[in-house]
C-alpha cells in the first residue's frame, strides 16, 4: 500500500504537492483511499493548528502521509469521519489518487 500510494500522489491528488514533499497535503485523501482499500477508522490530531488524518486498521495506527513532517506529530487518535477527511479534500482528487493507488496495487 505505501509504494503505490507513494507512486500515485501528485499535485492532482493535492494542491500542496512538491517534489520533495509529495506527502504534503495528502492526509486527508490518502485516509480516505486506504479506508476505501484496507478497512479501519480515521483517526485525527490537531498539527500546526490543522488537523491531519489518518488510518488505524485492526488496531494499528497507520500514517502513511507521516513523511510530510520533519518530526512525527504527537498523535492524539481522535475518532473522526469520513466526512471529515472528505473535508480536507475534494472530489476530483479522491477519485484521481483512488484510481490510481488501485492500478499500482496487485491484481487479485
Amino acid at each position: 500500500m505505501e509504494a503505490a500510494l507513494q507512486a500515485s500522489w501528485s499535485a492532482a491528488s493535492s494542491n500542496k504537492y512538491t517534489p520533495q514533499n509529495p506527502a504534503l497535503g495528502q492526509c486527508g485523501v490518502t485516509a480516505l483511499v486506504v479506508n476505501d482499500i484496507m478497512g479501519g477508522e480515521i483517526l485525527k490530531t490537531r498539527t500546526n493548528g490543522m488537523w491531519h488524518f489518518y488510518n488505524k486498521i485492526n488496531g494499528t495506527i497507520i500514517d502513511f502521509t507521516q513523511s510530510q513532517f520533519h518530526t512525527p506529530p504527537k498523535y492524539e487518535n481522535v475518532p473522526s469521519s469520513r466526512q471529515e477527511a472528505f473535508d480536507d479534500t475534494n472530489a476530483d482528487q479522491y477519485a484521481h489518487l483512488s484510481k490510481r493507488v488501485k492500478g499500482h496495487l496487485p491484481k487479485g
